[in-house]
């Protein structure tokens, strides 16, 4: 069993700071107080405890209030991506089987759908609250959240997180960068990422403060680190070179209390790790997963530039295997195991096997090197990542291929300096049709950060003996064309 996170942490720290947004502080009686508000308010709307209603909304001091409800009512929490259109919202929403979709003002076009009940929030706060008594404990498995990772059928899967794995995950990260008293974490990320939850996770376990942020401001960020305002910050590659760039510009000093700015979503390069050192800012790169609840293994500030590429060592609770490999620096598929990682999918994967033998199957191809540090040589292959976003070129795939004039379509990423990388699109055409038609297509069915950057108009795709079609072909045309 688990203590339910908020209540046990507001009876041993309850005016401690607990949240702290546009200038108003939460203590962490106060966040109970308002969580409970909430929970109330969904057992009105007639909830229980294992209902699953979904969450669309901005990163607001509101929402991460609405999240703490959430969890004080028992209910699980299907996380939307503000950034999907309304197709896509719809298809999580079914597949998903959520009973409500509550979602913020700005919101409200994206959340029009038929699949469940919807409420704005503003609406939801004008609800009368239901008592009832509030769970000291959790099982281990029990289903807290549910978010969606691209397919690589181009079908999103549901991941199943639980109790277990969030803890432990928590557990994890603090047994590897330690814990001090009045530790602050700067949060700039979106509430419905596995990134972003998991901050606020890990406050309520450790006892620390949030400082929250609608989105990534560098100043903001600046002031906040250079004044010892927090301790932490999750940044990705092309935020964290963002940042670097007002401290150095405005020739800031980074406050001696700042120790760990852990950067995910893949490698950084080492130019930016060489500018954060001159900048006093300690990077701790980090590889992790949606399946696994975030991290499942950092690399110290130490080793930054000695071990440039890689993504450290296994956290605590974690184990790590590459499949098949031998000796040191032998390649093939990450293997992870622990309690962190999901047991499942939920929905359309609901028979897909998350686990086998125990071992997540990431998908990724990496190595050890001879001192156990391990190496990401390929995130999943076709994978992009962008701005710290997954994006899978099937999705995209198989959105080009419903657009009545295009017989055929291959995605592959396309470097870009701001961004890491880009979805570059290669379409067989059955007529004549422009890329500004292609785009205005797209716009309905993908969020923004999926869709082409570019389209290059082909008479055929490469393939292999058995008709797969062959996306390092198409990086080595993107290459061949500058």
């Amino acid at each position: 069993m688990i203590p339910n996170w908020l209540l046990k942490r507001a009876a041993l720290t309850p005016h401690a700071p607990a949240l702290t947004f546009q200038r108003k502080t939460w203590s962490y009686l106060q966040l109970k107080e308002e969580a409970a508000d909430r929970a109330g308010k969904l057992r009105a709307l007639g909830l229980e405890r294992g209902s699953r209603i979904a969450l669309l909304g901005g990163t607001s001091a509101e929402m991460a209030l609405l999240i703490h409800g959430c969890l004080l009512a028992g209910v699980e929490m299907v996380m939307l991506n503000a950034r999907l259109t309304a197709e896509e919202i719809e298809y999580q929403l079914q597949d998903s089987e959520s009973e409500l979709l509550v979602c913020e003002e700005a919101f409200r076009n994206q959340a029009k759908q038929q699949i469940c009940q919807t409420i704005v929030y503003d609406e939801f706060l004008q609800l009368e609250r239901e008592s009832f008594p509030l769970e000291q404990m959790w099982e281990e498995d029990r289903t807290l959240t549910i978010m969606y990772t691209s397919g690589t059928t181009g079908f999103p899967k549901g991941v199943r997180q639980t109790a277990e794995n969030h803890t432990s995950s928590a557990l994890s990260a603090v047994l590897n960068s330690g814990l001090h008293a009045g530790d602050a974490w700067l949060h700039m990320m979106p509430l419905f990422h596995i990134s972003g939850f998991s901050i606020l996770a890990r406050a309520v376990l450790y006892g620390s403060e949030v400082r929250l942020f609608e989105k990534f401001d560098a100043s903001a960020a600046a002031e906040e680190i250079t004044t010892g305002r927090v301790t932490g910050m999750s940044v990705v590659a092309v935020t964290l070179e963002r940042l670097l760039t007002v401290i150095e510009n405005n020739k800031l000093t980074v406050h001696p209390k700042f120790r760990t700015l852990l950067a995910g979503g893949g490698p950084v390069p080492v130019s930016y790790l060489k500018r954060a050192e001159q900048c006093g800012l300690p990077v701790l790169q980090t590889y992790g997963m949606t399946e696994t609840s975030s991290q499942t293994a950092t690399l110290s500030a130490e080793d930054a530039l000695r071990k440039p590429g890689s993504a450290g060592k296994p956290l605590f609770f974690t184990e790590i295997q590459i499949d098949g490999a031998d000796e040191p620096f032998d390649r093939g598929e990450i293997l992870i195991k622990g309690p962190h990682v999901t047991k499942g999918y939920i929905g359309k994967h609901t028979t897909a096997e998350a686990l086998q033998e125990g071992w997540l199957h990431s998908g990724d191809i990496g190595y050890f090197d001879d001192e156990g540090f391990l190496f990401v040589a390929d995130r999943r292959s076709d994978l992009i990542i962008s701005g710290g976003e997954n994006i899978y070129p099937a999705e995209i795939e198989a959105v080009l291929a419903e657009h009545p004039q295009v017989a055929e379509a291959g995605v592959c990423a396309m470097a870009s300096a701001e961004w890491g990388a880009i979805p570059a699109a290669f379409v067989v055409t059955r007529s004549p049709i422009n890329a500004e038609s292609l785009m205005e297509f797209c716009q309905t069915r993908l969020a923004s950060y999926k869709l082409p950057k570019s389209f290059h108009f082909v008479d055929e795709l490469p393939r292999n003996a058995s008709n797969k079609l062959l996306r390092k072909e198409l990086r080595e045309m993107l290459t061949a064309e500058k």
